[in-house]
C-alpha cells in the first residue's frame, strides 16, 4: 500500500505522478486496472454526478459516502479526499471534519486555500495533508486562470512556500501559469499537481468525466481521451428502439421452468386462472 513517502520519492526521481478523479467503486476499479497511482476524490462529484449546481452544496456526508465507495473499488490505492465548503472554518470542525473523512477511507484530506495553522494542527493529529492553490472552486465565485499578474503569482508562491513549511504532503495547483507552477515545484518539497497548470508539475490530475469525454463541455486544460458520453447515449437509444420494436427481449434472453415444473404448474392453480 503506498503512502506519502512513496510519492515524494517519485518526485525526487523526477517519475510523474498520475493522478484522476473517480465517485464510485466500479470507476475507481477501472482506474485501478489502468495504472492510476492516486485517486481523488474531489468536490467535483457535487457537479458531475450529483445533478449539483456548484461544489458548494457538495456536504461532509456527500464526501464520506464517495469516499467509502471508491475505497471498496480500489482498497490498495492512495485516495485522496477533499474537505467540503464550510466543513474545516475551524481548527476543531477541521480534524473533525477530517477524521470523518479518514473513517470513509481516505488516506489523505484535501482543503482549499492558504491556512498553514490548519496544516499544522491536521499534521500533528495525525493526517496527510493535501493543499491546494490558484482556482478554489469552493471560494471564487467565478472560475478563471488564478496568478496572472506578477503581484498575484508572487502571492501564491509566497503561500506555497509557508504551506511547505507547516508539513502539506501534496499541493494541487489548479489555472495557474506553467511559469509559475514550475517555481513553486522547484521550491517545495512536496510533490505538485497541476491541473491546467502546464507540464512541470509533479503529477497531473484531470476529473474523469472530463477526459472520458462524459462532461459536454470542452476545457483548455483537458484533453478527452474518449467519448464515454457518446457511446452510453447511442446504447441506450439503441436499447430503446428495440423495446419498442420488440426487437428485445429475444428467446436467448429468456428463462424458463422445467417442464415437469411447468407441467405442475399449469395443473394447479395457475392453470385455473
Amino acid at each position: 500500500m503506498p503512502n506519502a513517502s512513496t510519492f515524494l520519492d517519485m518526485k525526487r526521481r523526477g517519475e510523474k505522478i498520475v493522478v484522476v478523479t473517480a465517485y464510485d467503486a466500479p470507476t475507481a476499479r477501472i482506474e485501478v486496472e489502468a495504472g492510476v497511482d492516486i485517486i481523488l476524490v474531489g468536490d467535483s462529484v457535487g457537479v458531475n454526478i450529483l445533478g449539483y449546481a456548484h461544489e458548494r452544496e457538495v456536504t461532509l456526508a456527500d464526501m464520506a459516502h464517495h469516499i467509502a465507495a471508491v475505497r471498496r473499488g480500489a482498497p490498495e490505492v492512495y485516495i485522496i479526499g477533499d474537505l467540503p465548503y464550510a466543513s474545516y472554518d475551524t481548527i476543531e470542525q477541521a480534524i473533525k471534519s477530517s477524521r470523518i473523512l479518514q473513517q470513509a477511507g481516505a488516506d489523505c484530506v484535501k482543503f482549499e486555500g492558504a491556512a498553514p495553522e490548519l496544516v499544522r494542527a491536521l499534521t500533528a493529529a495525525g493526517f496527510d495533508v493535501c493543499c491546494h492553490l490558484g482556482l478554489e472552486s469552493q471560494h471564487h465565485d467565478v472560475k478563471r486562470r488564478q496568478g496572472r499578474t506578477a503581484q498575484a503569482a508572487a502571492k501564491l508562491y509566497d503561500d506555497a512556500l509557508a504551506l511547505d513549511a507547516a508539513g502539506q504532503k501534496f499541493l494541487v495547483l489548479e489555472l495557474v501559469p506553467q511559469e509559475l507552477a514550475a517555481r513553486i515545484t522547484q521550491a517545495i518539497g512536496a510533490p505538485t499537481i497541476g491541473i491546467g497548470a502546464g507540464a512541470a508539475t509533479d503529477g497531473q490530475v484531470l476529473v474523469v468525466n472530463d477526459l472520458a469525454g462524459i462532461t459536454a463541455r470542452e476545457f483548455k486544460h483537458n484533453r478527452r481521451y474518449g467519448a464515454i458520453g457518446a457511446a452510453l447515449r447511442e446504447a441506450v437509444a439503441s436499447y430503446a428502439r428495440d423495446v419498442r420494436a420488440g426487437r428485445f427481449p429475444e428467446e436467448a434472453h429468456a428463462f424458463h421452468m422445467a417442464d415437469e415444473e411447468r407441467a405442475a404448474f399449469e395443473r394447479g392453480r395457475g392453470g385455473e386462472a
